[in-house]
């Protein structure tokens, strides 16, 4: 709880919801994602890890990556920094507690927390584009094998990988060249 109520003391980036949802997101770069590491504030206010923001400026004419305001070098956020260096949190892999400015060599070598953020990416990825769309489009595919339809591209070969590999029926395309020909034809008069 004390380290929550030191979350919340100090200029937070995030307000409202997003805040709430994640008192630690005005800790996160928003390059790489991580707990800042050398914090460095540009003229537009934004805050990057010092490295993320070299990175930043190596094009040409550099924009920050979150208001795509003109990017140039900035200056030490020693206030953030000395926040990172005071706020407690812990791994969500094994529940130790760390201070966030030690949480990127935890979890580096955390196994549970590698399981912990694998799980996570299964959760998100699972079946989303196995699917099927709501609203067909000619981006949008229908199995050949079975009634669904509206799959994407990798959807469908996806679908067809898990659900069809061991079906002995061939496909039926129902398609007869012509037609074809002139579907071929409306969307490329279309896409003019």
């Amino acid at each position: 709880m004390a380290a929550q109520q030191r979350v919340r003391e100090g200029g937070a980036q995030l307000a409202g919801p997003a805040a709430e949802a994640d008192p630690l997101g005005r800790f996160t770069c928003p390059v790489c994602l991580e707990v800042y590491e050398k914090p460095v504030r540009v003229p537009c206010g934004h805050i990057f890890c010092s490295a993320c923001l070299q990175e930043c400026l190596k094009p040409k004419k550099p924009v920050c990556g979150v208001c795509r305001s003109p990017l140039a070098p900035g200056v030490r956020a020693v206030e953030l920094e000395r926040q990172i260096e005071n706020t407690e949190t812990s791994c969500h892999g094994c529940h130790k507690n760390f201070f966030l400015s030690k949480i990127r060599a935890h979890v580096a070598t955390c196994s549970k927390y590698q399981n912990y953020i694998m799980e996570g990416v299964k959760a998100t990825t699972k079946d989303a584009s196995l699917q099927p769309r709501n609203v067909p489009n000619r981006y949008t595919f229908p199995c050949p094998y079975c009634p669904e339809k509206n799959f994407d591209q990798e959807g469908l070969v996806e679908h067809c990988k898990l659900s069809h590999s061991m079906d002995t029926k061939p496909v039926d395309y129902d398609v007869d060249e012509e037609d074809m020909m002139n579907q071929v034809l409306q969307r490329s008069i279309i896409d003019q």
